[in-house]
């Protein structure tokens, strides 16, 4: 084989390999991860993508005399939600490339 061939070969694992991420990204959108706070008083949900799409507050903790405590429950819920969609993107992700970083590939969190 020569020198044209490996890089040939190379060039089109690299382009398979990019379009597989490209896909698996849009995958990602697709799928969402829940975390609660307060013993599920406040519920966050987000993408794959990272995106919160969805806050449930339940009535009974919208205190007008204790909003920091609201703010609070609804931060802890967001974070959670945001850690374990970063982490299934991770792990997503990792199975493609076989959790290496690639020159040249955005850290995509």
């Amino acid at each position: 084989m020569g020198n044209e061939d490996m890089l040939s070969g190379l060039l089109e694992a690299a382009q398979r390999m990019q379009k597989d991420l490209a896909k698996a990204q849009e995958d990602l959108a697709q799928k969402r991860v829940e975390a609660s706070a307060g013993g599920g008083m406040v519920v966050a949900v987000v993408t794959g993508k990272l995106e919160l799409v969805e806050l449930k507050i339940e009535a009974t903790v919208v205190d007008p005399k204790d909003i920091g405590m609201l703010q609070d429950l609804v931060v802890a819920a967001v974070n959670q939600a945001l850690a374990k969609a970063k982490s299934m993107a991770q792990a997503e992700l990792s199975k493609l490339t076989g959790g290496m970083q690639l020159p040249g590939m955005p850290n995509l969190f």
